[in-house]
């Protein structure tokens, strides 16, 4: 393990999700310039994941969701890069920063924290015409995506089966974030075009919707999205994807210009790039939140394998919920690695989930208590301006907007099928004219 340097160590933490952001924020708080703290990552910003379904249903402005990492996390350097490799024993990690240019920072306490990515399925033509939902590019292209394919097809100039086809959308996976792009979708394209409402299928291997949550949840999305007209088909997954639109393995062809990928999401591939030990893709820790045989070295979030307590046996899930508070714990850990406290293992039991189905709507289990319609409604926003580590003020505004004031159907086209490919280890990052293009990284 790297010694200290006489002055003050350095903490460097790479990638400020729901669990980097939050070890930046408590180190910088439990710390208080008794050390050296870096973040590294690809934006400026900490991305509130949960509400990005709303930036692409044009509820949200883009804004609302992110919260500056700078000006919400006094102490801490923030170096803007993609990490591309960690050398252990050297103590450093190389970075690509967002010119090209290459760089390397050395840590006396490393906490990674890279999170997740889309994940990828061996079904032809996926790679090639879907598009994922991981980041803001792909938010702010769907959402230009959607209002385009509304108003080519409102034309009138294309054949009856071409209108149809750019009226229908294709979501595959009936998760958390898929179930809510479906139903914030639908209530978008309504609100585009009444008249001639747009067709929105959901498709999900499982015999459910919100497999991984409580089945009254499941019971209830699935009640909510067919009532508004989303054609959900539990059972059922996609055999190929071409540019003409979907096949399932039912056999049916579904015309269409729209496929969302929303099928989960898998570790980010940088941890298993360092030769230890990981649990499906995810680098396994102690509960402490340390990396075995290297104690200088902390990871949590979507990318660690941390074992879960208050299940033997089982490691936690990949949700936002545990990535927060891991982060926490992390930080508090690393701090008394430094002599600033007395390590804790990880524990956390679920508070319960949330998901917001648009309007009124929205599913919910607060403490294990189920809730359905506006009550859940209005317990998932509470919630979500709680959990937010800012705009709360303008996120309420939005929301207050859009329920007395009609969505702007405006297209901007700043981010275009091109710059978001679905097969990219950088979600957060779209490629640009004469930039560096965004590495994918394949299993």
């Amino acid at each position: 393990m790297t010694t200290p340097t006489p002055d003050r160590p350095r903490i460097l933490i790479v990638g400020a999700g729901f669990a980097g952001y939050q070890a930046a924020r408590t180190l910088s708080r439990r710390m208080r310039g008794r050390a050296r703290i870096t973040l590294l990552n690809p934006t400026d910003y900490f991305l509130y994941l949960p509400l990005l379904p709303q930036v692409s249903a044009g509820i949200l402005e883009p804004r609302r969701v992110t919260v500056s990492l700078s000006g919400t996390l006094p102490g801490v350097r923030l170096v803007l890069g993609e990490a591309e490799r960690v050398d252990l024993d050297a103590s450093k990690v190389h970075y690509t920063g967002p010119e090209g240019n290459a760089g390397e920072l050395g840590y006396d306490r490393l906490v990674l924290a890279v999170g997740s990515v889309n994940k990828l399925l061996p079904v032809p033509g996926v790679s090639e015409h879907a598009h994922g939902f991981r980041g803001m590019p792909e938010a702010l292209y769907l959402r230009d995506h959607i209002t385009r394919q509304m108003e080519l097809a409102a034309q009138g100039t294309d054949t009856l089966q071409e209108q149809g086809a750019r009226r229908t959308f294709v979501v595959v996976g009936g998760g958390y974030t898929g179930t809510e792009v479906a139903a914030q979708g639908k209530l978008f394209t309504d609100a585009l075009d009444r008249r001639r409402p747009a067709r929105w299928v959901l498709l999900d291997i499982a015999d459910r919707l919100l497999p991984e949550l409580d089945r009254r949840m499941s019971t209830t999305a699935g009640r909510v999205l067919r009532r508004r007209g989303v054609d959900v088909r539990t059972g059922t997954s996609v055999k190929e994807a071409t540019e003409d639109g979907v096949l399932l393995d039912d056999g049916e062809f579904i015309p269409t210009r729209t496929l969302i990928w929303c099928v989960g999401v898998r570790p980010d591939p940088l941890v298993s790039e360092l030769g230890l030990s990981v649990e499906r893709g995810r680098l396994l820790v102690e509960p402490q939140l340390s990396v075995p045989g290297r104690p200088e070295v902390f990871a949590c979030g979507d990318a660690a394998a941390v074992p879960d307590l208050t299940k033997p046996g089982e490691f936690t899930p990949m949700t936002a919920q545990h990535a927060a508070r891991q982060g926490k714990r992390a930080a508090l850990n690393v701090a008394a690695s430094l002599g600033h406290g007395e390590q804790q293992p990880y524990k956390h039991n679920d508070l319960g989930f949330v998901v917001d189905l648009g309007g009124v709507q929205a599913a919910a289990n607060p403490l294990g208590m189920p809730l359905s319609g506006p009550i859940a409604g209005a317990v998932t926003r509470g919630y979500h301006l709680a959990a937010m580590p800012g705009n709360r003020v303008r996120v309420a505004a939005d929301w207050l907007l859009d329920a007395v004031l009609p969505r702007q159907g405006v297209q901007l086209g700043l981010v275009r099928s091109w710059s978001v490919p679905l097969d990219t280890e950088t979600p957060e990052l779209a490629r640009v004219p004469g930039g560096p293009a965004p590495t994918t990284r394949k299993d």
